[in-house]
């Protein structure tokens, strides 16, 4: 069914790895989910940025298992796994083989340099025109067998190089990733980082019209082989309403920070504003395994003038609203306080983003599912996991206080807390009631908010008190008599 809920999850994270991952999901979350992300698998997993630094596209890393563990995924969930098209792991053999062959190299001209870019050289103002996710200039220093120095495009970390999108050999280096996923029962591929692939010089490098046409060809490829495209882009939300106009799906990004603003400051008029606006196609998170972005509501980056979802005195009121309801942890996570920086991301899971309060944290998921769109629960969120800070002291990267490690028995202890029971319940009401194939309708305003699913006589209402922080659901039965309870209330009905 199209409203149908969704998980995020790691291949070692929840279990192990991709086999035990199954039994999870065929126990203790049986019937929960109609599909599954799978972040990166490839070999390695556990490199420079969890996977999203893949040495070889092609290869699940056979410490999880193989392709054929997760074709057998594919067999009972629809399965949607990331096309990482903008850079792989320094360590690859590709790479390696440049390194160290040159010109010579059978993979010459795969990987962007200062010089592949900008052939005539750059300008100081062009490269401040450059769209950056993280401080600095996006160049790393590599010195070749030769001994020559080259300076090698690098948008995320010194150890993920960049592809030069533009050549033959990177073209068919991808073209192989997507016809591994779609012999793997792949349905859905995720265009990871895809708005900085292509770079053109005097332009900022994001998004450009240039980019939607490698969008636009990959997209091709992977309609070819029956597989739908979801492009992963966080900015400014006018931008984002255009770039779903011309692809598969996009990530509404600008909810989660929307949800967190209405209940810190027991405010629905920013998220309202946003529904009359955003794109339908759209998949819906409060969390995923990067922090909570916040560009995705300010103001145009480019344009100041043109204004955001939120103030820049409620995105810094909500930036500190987080910091202070997780005692701290999210700050420590945030920013310069920990390396592999992202500017725009506050490093926290959304239940301590909220104070690990259980209604509050119940009726935020409510809100999520009853946005339009296929909503997706990441595998923390899902347990209502507290920031792991152990794992943060021990890596340094922010982004980890939002990516534990949970054992089988983890999961099943896990799964009998009151609140993780009622968000079972309001999973299965969500993937599982006709009315959400209907239509919404919303009223209310600043403290109060009301959303209604309507199919000819299914109905599904969520009241929400964002003063209070509490919520209550009312739905039809199958014999056309109104239920209701609150949020906290639904474990009964898991």
């Amino acid at each position: 069914m199209p409203h149908d809920v969704e998980l995020i999850a790691y291949a070692d994270r929840l279990g192990g790895d991709l086999r035990t991952l199954q039994q999870v999901l065929d126990g203790p979350l049986e019937g929960l989910f109609n599909g599954v992300h799978l972040l990166p698998f490839f070999r390695p997993y556990d490199g420079a940025d969890a996977g999203f630094d893949p040495q070889d596209h092609t290869e699940v890393d056979e410490r999880l298992g193989s392709w054929d563990d997760v074709a057998a995924i594919g067999e009972t969930h629809d399965v949607m796994v990331d096309v990482i098209v903008n850079h792989v792991s320094s360590s690859s053999v590709q790479f390696q083989d440049w390194l160290d062959k040159g010109e010579d190299s059978a993979y010459a001209g795969m990987f962007l340099t200062y010089d592949g870019a900008f052939p005539d050289g750059a300008t100081e103002e062009q490269l401040m025109l450059l769209y950056r996710p993280r401080p600095g200039l996006p160049f790393t220093p590599y010195t070749r067998e030769n001994g020559t120095k080259r300076l090698i495009w690098t948008t995320f970390t010194g150890e993920q190089i960049d592809l030069d999108v533009r050549q033959q050999v990177t073209r068919d280096y991808l073209l192989r990733v997507v016809e591994a996923l779609a012999q793997a029962k792949v349905s859905r591929v995720r265009l990871d980082a895809v708005g900085y692939a292509v770079k053109t010089p005097g332009l900022t490098s994001f998004m450009t019209p240039e980019t939607f046409d490698f969008i636009d060809e990959i997209s091709a490829w992977c309609h070819e082989r029956e597989l739908t495209v979801l492009v992963e882009v966080h900015s400014y939300y006018q931008r984002q309403v255009e770039i779903a106009a011309q692809v598969d799906y996009v990530y509404d990004f600008a909810l989660p920070p929307l949800i967190l603003h209405a209940l810190h400051e027991a405010d629905a008029d920013p998220l309202l504003a946003w529904l009359d606006v955003r794109p339908t196609n759209s998949i819906t998170v409060l969390d995923t395994h990067d922090g909570i972005g916040v560009i995705d509501v300010g103001a145009d980056g480019n344009d100041p003038s043109r204004e955001g979802l939120l103030t820049p005195e409620q995105i810094d009121a909500l930036v500190d609203s987080i910091h202070e309801a997780s005692g701290g942890t999210s700050k420590d996570a945030t920013g310069a306080a920990a390396s592999n920086v992202d500017l725009y991301q506050v490093n926290c899971t959304f239940y301590d983003a909220l104070g690990a309060d259980d209604d509050r944290y119940l009726l935020a998921r409510a809100l999520q599912f009853w946005t339009p769109g296929i909503p997706q629960v990441y595998y923390v969120g899902l347990l209502a996991g507290r920031n792991d800070t152990d794992e943060l002291e021990r890596t340094g990267i922010g982004r980890d206080v939002n990516r534990a490690h949970y054992t089988r028995e983890e999961v099943q202890e896990s799964v009998q807390r009151p609140v993780v029971r009622a968000l079972f319940g309001l999973i299965r009401l969500r993937g599982s009631h006709a009315a959400f194939d209907g239509e919404l309708e919303t009223e209310g305003g600043k403290d109060t908010l009301t959303m209604t699913w309507r199919q000819g006589d299914a109905v599904a209402e969520l009241r929400a008190d964002l003063a209070a922080g509490s919520g209550t659901v009312r739905w039809s039965d199958d014999q056309g008599s109104m239920q209701e309870a609150s949020l906290s209330e639904l474990g009964a009905h898991s």
